[in-house]
């Protein structure tokens, strides 16, 4: 008897799943100003908790669009996207949803912001689709964590940036760009300082651009701690457009996070 009601209740939830994927969220439309999802969404592991248990993952993204309006491409830190896998990515997803990408570890980690010039303008070229689509979130520049505050190489790598028309964000992981210095310097080329969180550093609060981007990057978060989330994107959600993705882990934690969050913001 249990294991027909185990079937029974995994077919409801796979024609749920069917009726989800050929209709768009009512709510999910391009006046979005909050775009919130995770680092990813081609993780086998999430099901059952998050993708149904028979959904084939080639339609992950497809599924993952109707729960979630953003997605933050890890993809691209190891190598730049061909033009008919952004065309598929379009494809599976409303015209109110928004890819934001990581910046490749050939400028963040390699050349570390130097002489970057022709592998920025190679990440916009790839891009374009997006770009041309609408459909543009930000594109991350995560630093590493050994990568100490350089004030005029930040500002040189900006100015010879700007030219691509990316909308960026930047991560610090090491505490020394916390500064007003490099809050000015954002704030002059227009580059959000990105809020991220984790088990071991915490970025200010500060806003340097007219849009914000969080990384919420802690294993677990409290009903009390999704609450705050909440309050702080809601005051961002009224300045301007906000992306903010959570973590990605074996387990959908982060998923069910993003759209408990995604909900709340969207209740009157």
């Amino acid at each position: 008897m249990a294991a027909i009601k185990r079937k029974s209740s995994q077919e409801t939830s796979d024609r749920e799943a069917s009726r989800a994927l050929k209709v768009q969220k009512a709510t999910g439309s391009s006046r979005d100003h909050a775009f919130i999802g995770t680092s990813g969404w081609a993780y086998s592991s999430w099901k059952p908790g998050f993708y149904p248990p028979k959904l084939p993952q080639k339609k992950f993204l497809e599924y993952y669009a109707t729960q979630l309006n953003s997605v933050e491409v890890n993809y691209t830190f190891r190598q730049l996207p061909t033009e008919n896998m952004l065309a598929s990515w379009l494809a599976a997803s409303d015209a109110g949803f928004r890819f934001s990408f990581k910046a490749p570890q050939l400028i963040t980690h390699i050349l570390r912001l130097r002489d970057c010039s022709e592998a920025v303008g190679g990440l916009a070229r790839a891009l374009a689709p997006v770009v041309a689509a609408g459909r543009m979130g930000v594109v991350l520049f995560q630093l590493s964590p050994n990568f100490k505050l350089d004030v005029p190489r930040l500002d040189s790598f900006l100015v010879a940036a700007y030219t691509c028309g990316l909308r960026m964000a930047f991560e610090f992981r090491h505490s020394t760009w916390f500064c007003d210095k490099i809050y000015e310097v954002l704030r002059h080329h227009r580059v959000a300082l990105c809020i991220a969180e984790s088990e071991d550093l915490e970025t200010p609060d500060v806003v340097t651009a007219l849009f914000t981007c969080y990384r919420f990057r802690k294993s677990k978060y409290s009903s009390a701690q999704l609450a705050k989330i909440e309050k702080t994107l809601r005051r961002r959600y009224d300045e301007g457009e906000v992306f903010a993705y959570f973590k990605h882990e074996e387990q959908p934690t982060g998923a069910i996070c993003a759209v408990d969050t995604l909900r709340r913001l969207r209740r009157l």
